[in-house]
C-alpha cells in the first residue's frame, strides 16, 4: 500500500456508493414523501439512454463534476470521463497502479465511486480485486491507497481523512467475481463496514472492522451534518442507519432505516433526502431522512419482471439458488440493472448507473 498524506478538511461530506441486484422484496411500499411536489417522477423511454451509442462498459457508479461532465466506472480501464455530449474516454492511470481486466480469467471490478470532501480527488473501489484507488479529478494522477484481502464495494472519505468502506463478501482477488456472485445466489453474512484511520497524517496500514456479519454490505453514505451513516445491506433487504462518531471512528444506535428493498448504491443530496438504487425492481427510491417518508421516483417493471423479482425474493428467503433468474429479461429494455445514482448540480440531470452499457439521464 502506498502512503497517502491527507490534510484535515473542514467541509462536510454528503457521499455515495455499489453492486448487483441481490434478493429482496419486490416493490417499495410507497409512502408519499413530504416534499413530493419538488421531486419529479420519471418513466422510461428510449430517449433517456445516455450515451445513445451505448459505449460504456459496466458503469456501475459515478459522480458529476461541477461543469456537468461525469466520471463513471469502466470495467476495462477502471474509470471513464463522460462529456456532456456523451462522448467519453478512459481517465486516470489505474492500470499502471494495479487495476487489471483480463477476461475470462480475471474481470476488472471497478465499482463504487465517491468524491472526497474537498472535491479534488475521487475514490474508486474494486469489488473483485479489493483495491481502493485515489484519482486527481483534474490531472488523472492515480494512487492505489489500500489493498484489502477481499473485494471492496464502496469507499467514502470523511472530512477528518479516514476512509470508510464496505466489503460485500469473502471474495479474494484470486476468486473475486465468482465468489462474489455466490454470496448473492445464496446469502451469507460475510459483509462488513470497515475504516482506515489516519496516523500522523497518513492512512493506517490496516483497516479496522467496525461492523461485521452483514448480508452483502453495499452502498455507503455519511451525513456529517447530522452525524448519521447509512449502509445498504443488499441481500438483507434493508438500509441500515447508525449514529457515527467520526473522531472516535465508531458507530452506534443501529436502526433499520428502509426495509424490504434490494438496496444497492446510496446518494445523499443537500435537501435531507437519501436516494436509493433498487436493481431488483429497476427502481429509484427517494427517502426523507427526517421523517422516513419515501417515494418511488422511477420504476420500470413489467408484470413478468415482477414475478421474477418475487421468485428471486422467495428463493432468497428459503436459501435456494436463484442466480439463474438474474438475466437481461429481468431488466429489459433498460441498458442493465440499476445500481447507482449520480446527482448533478441543483436543477441538473439525475443519472442512473448500472451494469450494462449506458446510463439513464433523467431531466430535472
Amino acid at each position: 500500500m502506498e502512503s497517502d498524506r491527507w490534510p484535515v478538511v473542514t467541509t462536510a461530506l454528503l457521499a455515495t456508493s455499489v453492486i448487483l441486484a441481490a434478493g429482496c422484496a419486490a416493490g417499495t411500499g410507497d409512502r408519499e414523501i413530504s416534499d413530493a411536489a419538488a421531486l419529479p417522477t420519471w418513466t422510461y423511454d428510449s430517449t433517456l439512454v445516455f450515451p445513445g451509442d451505448r459505449s460504456l462498459t459496466r458503469p456501475e457508479d459515478g459522480i458529476a463534476l461541477p461543469d456537468g461532465r461525469l466520471m463513471v466506472a469502466d470495467q476495462v480501464h477502471g474509470l471513464r470521463k463522460v462529456e456532456i455530449d456523451g462522448t467519453s474516454k478512459p481517465f486516470g492511470n489505474l492500470v499502471a497502479t494495479g487495476y487489471s481486466h483480463r477476461p475470462p480469467d480475471h474481470n476488472g471490478g471497478a465499482n463504487g465511486i465517491t468524491l472526497e470532501p474537498d472535491g479534488t480527488h475521487l475514490l474508486l473501489a474494486d469489488v473483485f480485486g479489493g483495491a481502493i484507488y485515489r484519482v486527481d479529478v483534474s490531472s488523472g494522477a492515480t494512487d492505489k491507497v489500500y489493498q484489502h484481502r477481499y473485494g471492496i464495494n464502496t469507499a467514502v472519505r470523511d472530512s477528518r481523512g479516514a476512509i470508510w468502506f464496505t466489503q460485500s463478501a469473502h471474495n479474494t482477488p484470486e476468486a473475486g467475481e465468482a465468489r462474489l456472485w455466490e454470496a448473492v445466489d445464496i446469502q451469507r453474512p460475510e459483509g462488513a463496514l470497515l475504516r482506515l484511520g489516519t496516523q500522523d497524517g497518513r492512512l493506517a496500514a490496516e483497516a479496522e472492522i467496525i461492523v461485521d456479519s452483514l448480508f452483502f454490505a453495499n452502498g455507503l453514505a455519511i451525513d456529517e451534518v447530522n452525524g448519521q451513516l447509512y449502509v445498504a445491506e443488499t441481500t438483507g433487504s434493508r438500509v441500515l442507519r447508525y449514529r457515527v462518531d467520526l473522531g472516535a471512528g465508531r458507530v452506534s444506535d443501529r436502526s433499520v432505516f428502509v426495509d424490504s428493498v434490494s438496496a444497492d448504491n446510496l446518494e445523499l443530496d443537500g435537501e435531507g433526502r437519501l436516494w436509493v438504487a433498487l436493481p431488483l425492481t429497476n427502481e429509484l427510491l427517494v427517502v426523507n431522512t427526517a421523517t422516513g417518508a419515501r417515494r418511488s421516483a422511477f420504476r420500470s417493471l413489467t408484470p413478468a419482471q415482477q414475478a421474477v423479482a418475487d421468485e428471486f425474493t422467495r428463493r432468497g428467503q428459503t436459501g435456494a439458488s436463484r442466480m439463474e433468474l438474474f438475466t437481461p429479461a429481468a431488466w429489459a429494455p433498460l441498458p442493465g440493472p440499476i445500481t447507482g445514482i449520480i446527482l448533478g448540480s441543483r436543477g441538473g440531470p439525475v443519472y442512473l448507473t448500472g451494469l450494462g452499457n449506458a446510463l439513464l439521464k433523467l431531466p430535472r
